[in-house]
């Protein structure tokens, strides 16, 4: 059995044994209730421009009708309820919407195609809540008129069908809850910037402008999260690595290693761990709210989520084996909200940081601070900073090509107004590192004409000195979309 899934089991069994040792006889039924208190939460809500919601736990809400019978259900005998009732209706709760999209490059790129977004999807989530666990299969079904391969990758998010969600959720202790199977995964305290937030994201669908929640791409795991009296833990193990939706060159052109800007005429290959129980990954929180601040410590033990090496001679991307250490806090200062986070990037593979084709070791660092000024209008900022960790080796090491600062740094701002009763939302997001002379915008318009129906515009905007730095080399990726979304 992997050293991974072994350490995972001893601590719940460990931390769980513990919790009931420590707990006086329950009372008897009806005589008491526990409590939920704020210690008891799930994960902190997704940064702004996620979909999240302050108070929303981890996951999407069960909708309405999920979580307990109502007194008609209760009435019913039990061999009429369960899967199959005698309403006529469907047997479970269903939801989804219908999303179409275009969008195209603003400027000429001779690596691709000018349209950069021609898509139509439906995505259907089903949900049923039955002797005492949730199920839920959430699924996008898509007909992509810019996509070059229509083969299926649910691994990579390719093809006709991206299944974001097929979990159940169940409770087997009072003090444990427990996610089995394919879900979406978040924690940290960035907005759209991350550090110890190990889980897959998607930067393909950010860049060309589908909706952002596409930002956060699903995970094959198993999450166990426990609500302790000292502190709370959350657990995932991934049997097998979820690389990052990283660019490949497929749809958007990309700096190669080895052949400098690159595109649909040289996508990136790799090399990627793909052996289950062997190339897994672990993951773990600590978490407690002190005096209305949310403190957490983090741990991961896996791989490079986007490439973070290059074989040469091969010519293949790598991705090292890495472990990060971290911490975070977020609360309330002042007028607004405050966050700041860390952490210590382990490259494993590189630790003597003296092989310039695989990613150095690093130390990761993010303030973050967001305030409501006027009614409707909220601002946000953040500083970031990755620092090198072994610079005087990696320098030796160099025999030409480009070299990378010691030092990266990114300011980041947010602007959101709200106008016409909330209905229309104006946003940009800026991205800007004076140490990459590059910079990234994301102007972005929503208006809601009813509770089902909204229209929204927006770009994806490159600058960049050189093309080799993280934003400079999408700048001819440049590109404005459109959309239209129908819920039900």
């Amino acid at each position: 059995m992997p050293r991974r899934v072994i350490i995972a089991v001893y601590l719940i069994i460990a931390l769980t044994a513990g919790q009931a040792l420590g707990q006086e006889p329950s009372l008897p039924q009806g005589l008491g209730e526990k409590e939920k208190t704020a210690d008891s939460q799930e994960d902190p809500s997704l940064p702004g421009g996620l979909g999240g919601d302050e108070n929303q736990k981890d996951g999407p809400a069960l909708p309405s009708g999920l979580g307990s019978e109502t007194e008609e259900e209760a009435a019913q005998p039990e061999q009429e309820k369960g899967w199959f009732g005698r309403s006529g209706r469907l047997p479970f709760q269903l939801v989804g919407f219908w999303d179409t999209r275009a969008g195209g490059r603003l400027q000429n790129d001779p690596h691709q195609k000018r349209l950069s977004l021609a898509e139509t999807r439906l995505q259907l989530e089903a949900s049923k809540y039955w002797q005492g666990a949730s199920f839920v299969v959430k699924s996008d079904f898509l007909a992509d008129a810019a996509a070059e391969d229509h083969g299926l990758d649910l691994r990579r998010g390719e093809g006709p069908i991206d299944l974001r969600s097929a979990y159940v959720s169940l409770s087997p202790l009072p003090a444990m809850d427990l996610k089995v199977g394919r879900q979406v995964l978040t924690w940290g305290t960035g907005d759209q910037l991350f550090i110890n937030d190990m889980f897959p994201k998607d930067w393909e669908s950010f860049f060309i402008g589908r909706d952002t929640e596409y930002l956060k791409a699903p995970s094959n795991s198993a999450r166990a999260s426990l609500f302790l009296d000292t502190f709370n833990l959350d657990l995932v193990y991934t049997p097998r690595f979820n690389p990052d939706r990283y660019i490949d060159g497929q749809r958007v052109s990309y700096y190669h290693p080895r052949d400098g800007l690159s595109g649909r005429d040289n996508t990136l290959s790799a090399d990627l761990p793909g052996d289950w129980l062997t190339d897994d990954e672990i993951a773990l929180r600590l978490y407690k709210n002190v005096s209305g601040m949310e403190l957490a410590a983090y741990a991961y033990d896996g791989y490079w989520k986007s490439p973070g090496g290059f074989d040469q001679q091969d010519g293949e991307a790598l991705f090292p084996e890495l472990s990060v250490y971290g911490a975070s806090a977020r609360g309330s200062w002042g007028p607004g909200i405050g966050n700041l986070e860390i952490g210590y990037y382990d490259s494993r593979e590189d630790r003597d940081g003296d092989d310039p084709e695989i990613n150095n070791s690093q130390f990761r660092a993010l303030a973050g601070y967001e305030l409501e000024p006027l009614k409707n209008l909220t601002v946000g900022g953040q500083y970031y900073l990755e620092h090198m960790m072994d610079y005087d080796a990696y320098e030796e090491s160099l025999s030409g090509g480009n070299k990378a600062d010691e030092n990266r740094h990114v300011l980041t701002l947010r602007l959101t107004k709200l106008y016409w009763m909330q209905t229309l939302e104006l946003s940009l997001f800026t991205f800007y590192s004076p140490s990459d002379e590059d910079a990234y915008l994301r102007p972005r318009a929503v208006y809601n004409l009813s509770d089902q129906w909204r229209l929204e515009v927006g770009g994806n905007l490159f600058y960049g000195e050189e093309e080799h730095t993280f934003f400079g080399q999408f700048q001819d990726n440049t590109n404005a979309y459109a959309g239209v979304r129908y819920s039900f």
